[in-house]
């Protein structure tokens, strides 16, 4: 069955360009032109929403917000925006997206985050074994990590870091929420204990080292 997905937009020629696209790629779209509107017909059966931050009315951020917070709802969220600097990604991450593409953009761009989002939020991350992030590609079931076709060492814990942030790319982690995932709730671990395992991936992976970056205050991100 084709995953249903929701596009909010203000601007016509822009929802017009996606809905053909994601519906010539397989989807079910529903579009709306406010917030507002969409909030109406947001319901159970959509999968994914695409939605712009900068709208008459309710922003993006504010509806990302409700979804979350009133409406209880884990869909995910990817933003699409013409905003593009450090604290507009913040805030969208914060508001609860799962992703973030800054106009303009290309409709293959569009469609490959898409495509990725729905399969993290659906626990299908296993069917892609090997994650490839520009000369870093990150092997899930080897356990093996390169940078320019060379193997890197990597303990477990550095490994479970790198493959958490690259199979999620422009998603910041918390250093609580990576303690959850990749130390499964061991005790006596510090939140320090991600900053000297981080600083050793950074140093690993060479002039590859800056991809991973520390949002102050909020945690890391792979970029």
């Amino acid at each position: 069955m084709a995953k249903k997905l929701l596009i909010v937009d203000d601007e016509p020629d822009l929802r017009e360009i996606l809905q053909f696209n994601l519906e010539s790629a397989g989807y079910e779209v529903d579009a709306a032109a406010s917030a507002e509107e969409a909030l109406a017909l947001l319901g159970p059966t959509h999968a994914l929403i695409l939605l712009d931050v900068m709208m008459g009315g309710m922003s993006g951020f504010r509806m990302a917000e409700k979804v979350r917070r009133e409406l209880h709802s884990d869909i995910p969220i990817i933003f699409l925006t013409a905003k593009g600097s450090e604290n507009d990604m913040l805030t969208g991450f914060s508001s609860g997206a799962d992703d973030y593409i800054a106009k303009p953009f290309s409709v293959h761009e569009v469609l490959a985050r898409v495509k990725a989002v729905l399969r993290r939020a659906h626990g299908d991350d296993s069917t892609v074994p090997v994650i490839t992030q520009g000369s870093i590609s990150v092997d899930s079931v080897r356990k093996v990590a390169q940078v320019g076709g060379q193997d890197i060492r990597l303990s477990p814990k550095e490994f479970g870091i790198l493959w958490l942030l690259v199979s999620h790319v422009g998603r910041v982690f918390s250093r609580e929420e990576i303690l959850a995932h990749v130390w499964h709730g061991e005790a006596y671990v510090l939140d320090r204990t991600v900053d000297v395992h981080v600083a050793r991936i950074r140093r690993k992976l060479g002039d590859e080292g800056y991809r991973i970056v520390n949002r102050q205050g909020y945690g890391y991100c792979f970029e």
